[in-house]
């Protein structure tokens, strides 16, 4: 089978195509021919990435298809199942895939808007409901509001009944994301948003501010914050891994502030969001209340070609990879 593995050296991905042996599923696994498998910027990101310098890896971590073997331990699964979720070797032909990290793939989906459902769905559902407490008439702000994570946040958000404020520095791109739930844009690539996003709100700031974006505008996603505010940081585009904390305004407005990675999470507790994700979330997509959106999708021998439209930040959503073989 086709594989493609990864390093990320001096900053930048080296990508290695390679003819493999065909994986065999671990006892509490399922092996997949995948269909479709979506990119995720932190792969891609040196050092502060999911892979950071690692030695050389099989690439991609979300996936979409259909399962063809099962391991002694698996339960609730069978041969010729749709499924989707975190994989081990995504950018392949076959992938392994723990059963307790597996979702069924609604009818509303097909492989291509699978792939690009798991991971940024279940972060977000992470950090706006399990963390967040996001409530049906708050206020949320989404940084970056344009990137995976971010147009999720908005789907969501706005499934939720929050008033979600997104921040882009493509007025185009905010206007695109009215259409799935996106009540006001702030035009800015820039740390001054706080200011706009208070009145936008009537004075009130935001309930749950996302930081997309990194260090360099965690301070103002504080002082965009209302009283009793969350802050929620789940990404550093800017590689920024540093930030100014003002405690007086921590300690009078009396803020949350809250990582979300799965990064050290342990199998048990990613299952637990998974499982959860299953019962709250999914009956949204299955009824179309929530559809992914895919920004460009690549045949699989592109992966190259995929990367790099990613880094150019040009999309809206997520790119994704179709295997056609």
């Amino acid at each position: 089978m086709q594989s493609w593995w990864m390093t990320v050296v001096d900053g930048k991905p080296e990508l290695e195509r390679r003819e493999m042996t065909s994986p065999e599923p671990g006892p509490q696994e399922l092996l997949v021919r995948v269909e479709a498998a979506s990119l995720n910027r932190g792969e891609f990101i040196a050092g502060v990435g999911l892979h950071g310098n690692a030695p050389r890896r099989p690439a991609g971590i979300d996936a979409a298809g259909v399962v063809t073997a099962l391991g002694a331990e698996v339960s609730g699964f069978a041969i010729g199942d749709r499924v989707m979720g975190r994989a081990i070797g995504g950018f392949s032909d076959l992938a392994r895939m723990h059963h307790a990290e597996a979702l069924f793939v609604p009818d509303a989906l097909d492989a291509v808007h699978a792939a690009a459902f798991p991971l940024v769905f279940n972060v977000t559902f992470d950090m706006l409901v399990a963390r967040g407490h996001l409530q049906a008439g708050e206020t949320l702000l989404v940084t970056g509001a344009s990137s995976g994570v971010g147009v999720a946040c908005v789907q969501l958000g706005h499934a939720l009944g929050a008033r979600v404020i997104g921040t882009s520095g493509s007025a185009a791109k905010l206007e695109r994301l009215r259409a799935l739930g996106l009540d006001a844009g702030i035009v800015t690539r820039a740390a001054d948003f706080a200011p706009q996003v208070r009145e936008l709100s009537g004075g009130h700031g935001a309930d749950l501010v996302i930081d997309t974006v990194g260090g360099s505008i965690f301070a103002q996603c504080m002082q965009a914050c209302a009283f009793e505010g969350r802050v929620a940081m789940v990404g550093y585009v800017d590689r920024v891994l540093e930030a100014r904390i003002d405690l007086g305004l921590l300690h009078e407005q009396r803020l949350d502030l809250f990582g979300v990675s799965n990064k050290l999470r342990t199998a048990r507790q990613r299952a637990e969001t998974v499982r959860r994700v299953a019962a709250e979330l999914l009956p949204l997509v299955a009824r179309g209340s929530i559809v992914p959106l895919v920004d460009r999708v690549f045949p699989m021998s592109a992966l190259p070609d995929a990367v790099a439209h990613l880094q150019s930040d040009t999309q809206i959503g997520k790119v994704v990879l179709r295997n056609d073989g």
